[in-house]
């Protein structure tokens, strides 16, 4: 039935009469995604300006609320996945995702154009700014909460209906083609985000914030109107179920026959399997998650058919095992957040805004816009590991890829460490020149010192984040089988969501502690009274506490593993098998 099901859908979706789908589709989902990207990241290196001065918050509150927003971002992600997948269908989550993030930009632009929106300004004769009413507070708060809400439900789907639109398999080129549309999406992912950080902002910085945050709120007009149009001819697949589901489902049976002990022998008769399953029985590990694909009474748990009368009472042994290699993934996941954490910080825009910008003497470069070094460095290492290294590398250590996953993973971190390091080094140059210039109480005082002297630390995160971020991603692809490969980008986008939230915490922390008592805050608005060097000693010293962390999740995985490179079955076939061809 299910077979008949998905013939019938595959005609409709792929008929040689059906106008639906196909290359004519890809220009307006990815101008959608594009304006998408441009529109929300061209925010972002700013913002922290334009909340501490037209909100009169503190530096710390404002890098937290940033935080929060981009965590919420990341975060609802994983909620539009699941929503997408499981009720409303990738079109329409795309739709509504846009939609909000145009209402999101609206209202933070109409905070630039009317001035109840947000606090009266400071003049000379007030000692003390007007504070942020609540009304003020709200209003900033939904716009941050409408661009988290519709990032959460384009990112995670776009990709997809575009990928809906091309998956065609009686096409012999159809593999090609979809490495094609990837590689062009990513692409102008990429192009976005680089034009982002120095378009938009540059905009932002000589036209003003009107003009600076309207440009976004057009852009996304632009995508709300170019996808909208497309609508007619696109494949709008029904959603089909969430892989989330299927580990709350696991979760809920185990709880449910919590009362079965697991240390008895059952045969394979015993466990719920999938048809022409090549698991047999459940591993030993997390035993107690065994119990959710136990059958104990064949006649009340199983169909006629032999499917399952209630799948959160009674699992089959391949979402058992899929949600034990989740399970074991993430202790390996967790050694990559710190290192996201260090990449979130935005206080580096105040050291910048202190020092001399030039390139030239007519041309400066926007503080917002260094951010651009790490975005170019991490494009141009992955370029030269993938052409020039892997090939090298590879006739000696036997990887296909160059080094192995871990071995890029703890190399990231070590160069994160050196990269937090630099930073604080820096910041200490750069403070200690403040003060014998006089500048203590003048913190928007320019320096005779280049911004260049910042280079060095973004271009080491480039490296940084290229190496162990894109290892981690690669390493938990080859632990999960197939059905579960575009799992582990989710997992991506929960460490950074996770990594925003520990960013937030650890900023407020310190400023609270550090403030207490009537002191200055080393996270204080006017950096050269505060002590933003002895923050990133402080980080650096946790970088290097995880990467011992990292170091001890690495010998336990190697021991755990027992030589196998994957987790899971299948995935350890499909590993084998992608070693041999490489000739490894």
């Amino acid at each position: 039935m299910g077979s008949n099901q998905e013939q019938e859908e595959y005609l409709l979706n792929h008929s040689h009469i059906s106008r639906k789908g196909g290359l004519i589709t890809m220009p307006f989902i990815i101008v959608n995604e594009s304006c998408e990207r441009l529109a929300s990241f061209g925010l972002v290196p700013n913002m922290v300006i334009y909340i501490t001065t037209f909100y009169h918050i503190e530096a710390a509150p404002a890098s937290v609320l940033i935080g929060l927003w981009l965590s919420l971002s990341n975060g609802l992600a994983i909620f539009g996945a699941f929503v997408s997948d499981s009720y409303l269908g990738r079109f329409r989550s795309v739709a509504i995702g846009t939609i909000s993030t145009l209402i999101g930009m609206s209202v933070l632009w109409l905070t630039t154009i009317i001035p109840q929106l947000r606090p009266s300004p400071c003049n000379q004769y007030q000692h003390d700014c007007n504070g942020i009413t609540a009304a003020q507070l709200a209003v900033l708060l939904s716009s941050f909460g409408l661009m988290s809400l519709g990032a959460g439900f384009v990112r995670p789907c776009s990709i997809a209906l575009g990928a809906d639109q091309l998956e065609n398999k009686e096409n012999p080129d159809n593999e090609r083609v979809m490495d094609s549309y990837f590689n062009w999406f990513y692409a102008s992912v990429g192009v976005s985000m680089f034009l982002a950080v120095t378009v938009i902002v540059y905009i932002q910085d000589h036209f003003g914030w009107q003009v600076g945050f309207g440009v976004p709120a057009l852009l996304m007009v632009l995508s709300v109107s170019v996808f909208l149009i497309g609508s007619p001819l696109y494949i709008k697949a029904k959603s089909r179920g969430s892989l989330f589901t299927g580990f709350f489902q696991v979760a809920v049976a185990a709880f449910r026959k919590r009362h079965i002990n697991v240390q008895l022998n059952y045969n394979d008769d015993c466990y719920y399997r999938a048809p022409e399953s090549k698991l047999l029985e459940p591993s030993a590990d997390f035993r107690c998650l065994n119990r959710a694909c136990i059958i104990q009474d064949p006649h009340m748990e199983l169909k006629p058919d032999g499917k399952a009368s209630d799948p959160w009472s009674l699992c089959c042994v391949e979402q058992v095992e899929s949600m034990k290699c989740f399970l074991r993934v993430l202790p390996m996941w967790s050694t990559c957040l710190m290192l996201l954490v260090s990449l979130s910080q935005t206080f580096s825009i105040f050291q910048l805004i202190t020092m001399d910008r030039h390139v030239f003497p007519q041309f400066e470069i926007p503080a917002g816009s260094f951010g651009m070094i790490t975005l170019v460095t991490l494009t141009i290492w992955i370029a030269f590991y993938d052409r020039a290294l892997v090939p090298l590398l590879s006739r000696y250590t036997g990887e296909p890829t160059g080094l192995s996953p871990l071995s890029r993973m703890w190399i990231g971190l070590i160069l994160g460490c050196v990269a937090t390091a630099l930073s604080a080094i820096t910041e200490t140059i750069r403070r200690n020149k403040a003060i014998e210039a006089g500048f203590e109480d003048d913190p928007n005082a320019v320096l005779n010192m280049s911004a260049m002297w910042l280079a060095p630390q973004f271009a080491l995160y480039g490296v940084a984040e290229a190496l162990n971020v894109i290892g981690q991603i690669e390493f938990i692809y080859a632990q999960f089988p197939k059905s579960m490969s575009s799992f582990a980008a989710a997992i991506y986008t929960v460490g950074v969501a996770i990594a925003g939230l520990i960013s937030s915490l650890l900023v407020s922390v310190v400023d609270g502690v550090t403030s207490a008592g009537g002191n200055t805050s080393w996270l204080a608005s006017n950096i050269n009274r505060g002590h933003l060097d002895y923050f990133y000693w402080l980080m650096t010293f946790l970088s290097v506490i995880n990467f011992l962390y990292f170091l001890a999740v690495r010998r336990f995985t190697e021991h755990h593993h027992d030589g196998r490179s994957s987790l899971f079955p299948e995935a350890e076939e499909e590993h084998s098998e992608n070693r041999r061809l490489h000739g490894a």
